[in-house]
């Protein structure tokens, strides 16, 4: 798989206490058998000591396309991604998010350094009922339903914000929208899908 990280103007070393915090609950959950822990903190002496630089970029490309971030101004249009996750029983789950940035981050492992191409992100929150979330569903079946309405709120800031780049799918154009039927019409987010990768596809037009 490759991928382009696109440098621009908002490429920069810097460190910061929340995102190190994260990145270290991070490699806990993704290297189950070592143990991580932050510079200068208390632990097990053999536990990994996390690097605090990391390399900050503002878009990635991935393949032809071409995702922003809502620090890169100019692409913050493209900064809306639909996030894709396989669970534990096999099904493939969705999620949608804005971009804030793209780092990359090398952490040393007992076999060698590895270097990590990650994004930070903000997810948005689901709605409570099904009936509102798949609002534009054909005959009540949400399976023929593109469009998702979704809160306008972000959950809390935690370390599954920080997620690997190969799970992006697609971009998406978030919309304001207002079920008029009902009293006290709420604003939601529609969510619609643009140019989602095939399987098929995401082997080899992934590009560094």
């Amino acid at each position: 798989m490759k991928v382009v990280f696109k440098k621009g103007s908002v490429n920069q070393e810097f460190v910061i206490s929340w995102v190190r915090y994260i990145k270290v609950r991070l490699y806990l959950a993704t290297y189950v058998l070592f143990g991580f822990r932050k510079p200068f903190s208390e632990g097990s002496d053999d536990d990994i000591v996390i690097r605090i630089k990391m390399n900050q970029f503002g878009r990635c490309r991935i393949g032809s396309e071409v995702f922003g971030s809502s620090i890169s101004i100019r692409h913050a249009k493209s900064s809306y991604i639909l996030a894709k996750f396989i669970t534990n029983d096999g099904t493939v789950d969705c999620y949608p998010d804005q971009v804030q940035y793209y780092f990359t981050h090398t952490v040393d492992l007992p076999n060698g350094s590895a270097e990590h191409f990650l994004a930070y992100v903000r997810w948005y929150e689901p709605v409570a009922f099904p009936n509102v979330r798949y609002h534009f569903s054909a005959k009540d079946d949400d399976k023929t339903c593109n469009v998702e309405l979704w809160n306008t709120e972000f959950y809390p800031i935690g370390w599954d914000c920080i997620i690997p780049v190969h799970h992006i799918l697609s971009r998406f154009v978030p919309v304001n929208y207002r079920i008029l039927t009902c009293r006290n019409a709420k604003e939601y987010l529609a969510i619609n899908p643009v140019n989602i990768f095939s399987e098929i596809n995401r082997s080899f037009i992934l590009i560094f």
